[in-house]
């Protein structure tokens, strides 16, 4: 047991070493003054501290749990919670933050980071808010920077917008925080610049350092170029972002979830091509503890694009494996029975497709738009139009929109079933009556449906359409044509009324030089203006007449062998095969042989060496008589030494000359 003035110096040996934050040695005392006193509570709650400050968080926890009975809530809450929180057990820290009574300020930061985690946003807002309001010490600007991170993740991921907090932008962080607030409302060009204020910020506040280098300096803007990238992407820059993306990458920053999420977005802009270097970056989200750096929503994105992915690349069995896994943890969500559906479709099996979206319809019918509006292609691909028509019309979320209605007109055009088109801008137009009366989808509504009643031949249904729109506006001149040509196949007298209320012509003056309109390009027939020649009605009263020259005409050329006594054949125009006297060619004609022998050899040379063809053949034996026919065989030339004949010349110099110029 040690003495009294030996634990006296181990105690200000502690205080010596928590002054210059050398908590390693610290540790060595805490461990003496233990070995005495294993159940001294100041010691043990130094040791978890100094614990805590060299990043053993599972030993100064079991130190905790160990001594429950001396280090009671009220006195070691804050670290137990803290290493909680840093050993990712999140759930864990909130409840032992909420067991506690007294609220210290340390616990209340502490309490609001755990919220942040667990992604409740708006009782987070609460907390900082709070802790600014109350407290004033050095630590308000990061108070500030995690306040507006709160705001930044509610306009991005929850779409909610609180109302303007008056935060400074003195720090390249808040700055950067601003940014994100901006995207999640879709100011993407004020976000850019809010951005690339932040860079220059950050660069600013580095520069002074002279101890920091230039990598660390990039390693630090990493995460401000990769949201960069991000805004470049939603602008549609694609080819900007993936090089500010590689440029990221190449960094190798430490932080694994900016590079999980600039990798997800690297395959998301190759998509379907650069499969390979997709196959790289998909090693990146895998990292250990990539989890703990992202959102939900973000992991979720993650696992769709590595199913897909895995669609993309043919891998049946991995997109389904993920996909299923998806569904389970995302029941309510419609992208992983999609995603499968893709992929029976990309084997060629539509029916199969057809048949699993419509079983999850029945299972989860909040998710009916999606998976209906998929249902609908899938029998258009299979043709099966009238199908996807009633599809379509069951989805009445979407029926009366514009895109839905112009979708099943064109439909049942294409189907010839014009009664189910005309009923379909019928129930829009009854709809938006009685909705959104008189407003320009309305209108334009009702004046598509007459031009399309007037198309098909139904003036009676297209005239109540063109009334409306003429009483809502009576100097529509256009509109009262059309009523006026309606009226005309149905009423000629209502016709005639409302002729009446047509603009005289000299009103309707629309500026219009006739003479360039039809010396246009578009025009079909340009009048031609005659020059007036000086003199010209002089000469026309002295009798000289016109003095314009006639134009002679050319004598058309007849063919080398026309006979003016023989009268033309009146066939000659026809082809050959459609004559009258056309009798075919004769058969029997066989062609000559394609020659064989040595390369250049004609056709007669070859007949000329086949002994089986000349008349006195030589035997193969000597026969008296023969002695000069086998010695004027010896005096045979070969292929290559023959000449062509005179006349074989003659015929092709005919040849060439028949050619022409425009001979082939």
């Amino acid at each position: 047991m040690a003495s009294g003035a030996s634990i006296t110096v181990l105690w200000t040996e502690v205080n010596r070493c928590g002054q210059t934050a050398d908590y390693s040695r610290a540790l060595k005392s805490l461990n003496k003054i233990l070995q005495d006193d294993k159940d001294d509570v100041t010691a043990l709650h130094c040791k978890v501290v100094c614990l805590v400050h060299t990043g053993n968080f599972k030993e100064a926890l079991n130190i905790i749990h160990t001594h429950t009975k001396v280090l009671t809530s009220d006195v070691i809450a804050f670290e137990k919670a803290y290493c909680e929180y840093r050993l990712n057990r999140i759930e864990t820290a909130l409840k032992t933050i909420e067991n506690i009574d007294q609220q210290t300020d340390k616990l209340k930061e502490l309490y609001g980071q755990v919220l942040y985690r667990l992604e409740r946003y708006e009782e987070c807002l609460s907390v900082y808010r709070d802790l600014i309001r109350n407290s004033q010490d050095e630590y308000e600007e990061e108070r500030k920077t995690n306040l507006s991170a709160v705001v930044a993740a509610l306009s991005i991921w929850e779409n909610s917008f609180p109302d303007d907090l008056g935060l400074p932008e003195t720090a390249y962080e808040l700055c950067y925080n601003a940014a994100c607030t901006l995207i999640g409302e879709g100011k993407l060009p004020q976000a850019m610049v809010k951005l690339q204020k932040a860079e220059e910020l950050c660069r600013q506040s580095y520069s002074e350092d002279t101890d920091i280098s230039d990598e660390e300096i990039d390693a630090e803007l990493a995460i401000i170029h990769a949201q960069m990238a991000y805004v470049m992407q939603l602008q549609g820059r694609n080819d900007d972002a993936l090089q500010l993306y590689n440029q990221v990458i190449k960094l190798k920053p430490s932080d694994v979830g900016l590079l999980a999420v600039t990798a997800n977005n690297i395959i998301t802009l190759n998509k379907d091509q650069n499969v390979f270097d997709s196959k790289k970056k998909v090693k990146l989200t895998n990292t250990e503890g990539v989890e703990h750096k992202l959102t939900q929503k973000q992991l979720q994105a993650v696992e769709f694009n590595k199913a897909l992915l895995a669609m993309h690349t043919n891998q049946a069995d991995q997109c389904r494996k993920l996909t299923l896994g998806l569904q389970k943890q995302n029941p309510e969500s419609p992208l992983p029975v999609l995603i499968q559906a893709a992929q029976h479709c990309r084997e060629k099996q539509h029916t199969k497709a057809i048949q699993l979206l419509e079983e999850v319809l029945e299972q989860h019918p909040e998710s009916a738009v999606e998976i209906k509006m998929t249902i609908a292609q899938l029998y258009l691909v299979q043709g099966h139009i009238i199908k996807a028509c009633n599809i379509l019309r069951s989805i009445d979320e979407k029926l009366n929109k514009p895109g839905m209605v112009s979708a099943l007109v064109t439909m049942y055009s294409h189907e010839e079933d014009i009664d189910s088109a005309i009923e379909i801008f019928c129930q829009a137009i009854h709809w938006y009556q009685e909705h959104q009366p008189n407003t320009t989808v309305h209108l334009s509504l009702v004046r598509e449906a007459a031009n399309f009643k007037l198309k098909y031949g139904r003036q009676k249904e297209a005239i109540s359409d063109l009334e409306q729109l003429w009483r809502q506006n009576p100097e529509d001149v256009r509109t009262l044509a059309q009523l006026i040509s309606a009226y005309s196949l149905v009423n000629s007298e209502k016709a005639k009324t409302l002729s009446k209320h047509l603009p005289s012509p000299d009103t309707m003056s629309f500026k219009v030089d006739i003479d360039a309109l039809e010396n246009s390009h578009g025009a079909t027939y340009i009048r031609k203006k005659a020059a007036k020649v000086a003199g010209e009605s002089q000469l026309k009263e002295y009798g000289q007449g016109d003095t314009k020259k006639k134009k002679k005409k050319k004598k058309g050329k007849l063919p080398k062998n026309y006979d003016p006594k023989v009268p033309p054949d009146p066939e000659r125009w026809l082809p050959m095969r459609e004559r009258s006297y056309y009798r075919g060619r004769k058969k029997g004609k066989k062609k000559e042989p394609i020659g064989k022998g040595t390369q250049g050899a004609t056709l007669s040379a070859a007949a000329e060496l086949d002994a089986s063809k000349t008349v006195n053949s030589p035997p193969t034996s000597p026969r008296p008589g023969t002695a000069a026919a086998v010695a004027s065989s010896s005096n045979i030339v070969p292929p290559r030494q023959q000449k062509p004949s005179a006349a074989s010349k003659k015929k092709q110099q005919q040849k060439k000359k028949k050619g022409g110029k425009g001979g082939w």
